[in-house]
């Protein structure tokens, strides 16, 4: 099959810990808060991190004062940096103490995001299908390099690139909703009471939802990429169509079953 045919499975852009060295648990830094119950420096493992790699308060993250780790989601980056990227080494056996490693991980999680994104368009916009699937082999391409060619991409330059295809993307989406959408794009509605409301179409891109009640909304056809949905209420919210959805922002959420989710994205286990 031609590399611009090449279908990327979603399966690889779900985070897999079972396949990687931990690599959330040592390259990210964490804040005491509400989402993290301790200050850890990068590149510093969590001290719940037990030798085999694995989480020792897994089964208790939430009420252990870590929930932010549940709601985290590398987009596979974790696996494929450890199993591909590195051959199956992991950052113990690093001469930098896994310096690089971690910093090819940061890469790699947004080549992962970008290819999330892109495998959707695909399949919201026939009419620019060639020059998206371009874009996917491109960034396929990229999270397939060495080490040191990670740690040398700008990827911020490539993100833009790409996110000029996605932003055309969701205009022709959202072309055909109607009354107009509205653009709320980088709006403050932490805590904005928009319970049972129209939200068709809107973009939402950046847009700051932050303890919203979107009890009963119908987001369909809405662009919430980049949108903050932690701590929203998301009960019985339509989100089956929504565009450019994420695992780690749903996981931001308080849903129920009657919340609808794309068919793509897991229901969180706290919902219940």
């Amino acid at each position: 099959m031609p590399p611009s045919h090449r279908p990327v499975r979603r399966l690889d852009l779900r985070a897999d810990c079972a396949q990687c060295a931990g690599l959330c648990c040592v390259a990210l830094a964490l804040t005491a808060s509400a989402d993290f119950a301790i200050d850890k420096p990068a590149g510093e493992p969590c001290p719940n991190l037990k030798h085999d790699f694995r989480c020792g308060i897994h089964a208790r993250l939430r009420d252990g004062g870590f929930p932010g780790c549940t709601v985290y989601d590398c987009f596979g980056a974790g696996q494929k940096v450890t199993q591909v990227t590195y051959g199956g080494r992991d950052w113990r056996q690093a001469a930098d103490s896994g310096a690089q490693m971690f910093e090819a991980f940061a890469v790699m999680r947004l080549l992962h995001e970008l290819l999330w994104y892109l495998t959707e368009a695909v399949e919201l916009a026939p009419s620019l299908a060639d020059a998206l699937r371009r874009a996917l082999d491109d960034t396929e391409q990229l999270a397939l390099g060495s080490p040191e060619s990670l740690t040398a991409l700008d990827v911020l330059a490539h993100r833009s690139r790409i996110n000029d295809l996605l932003l055309r993307t969701s205009e022709l989406v959202r072309a055909g909703v109607s009354p107009t959408p509205i653009n709320r794009r980088g709006a403050d509605l932490m805590g904005a009471d928009l319970r049972g409301a129209d939200l068709r179409g809107t973009d939402f891109r950046s847009a700051y939802l932050i303890g919203a009640d979107l009890r009963g909304a119908d987001l369909t056809y809405a662009d919430l990429i980049g949108t903050d949905l932690r701590d929203a209420d998301v009960r019985g919210t339509h989100l089956a169509q929504s565009i450019f959805l994420t695992q780690m922002q749903i996981n931001a959420t308080y849903g129920d079953a009657a919340t609808t989710l794309p068919n793509r994205l897991a229901r969180p286990t706290h919902w219940s």
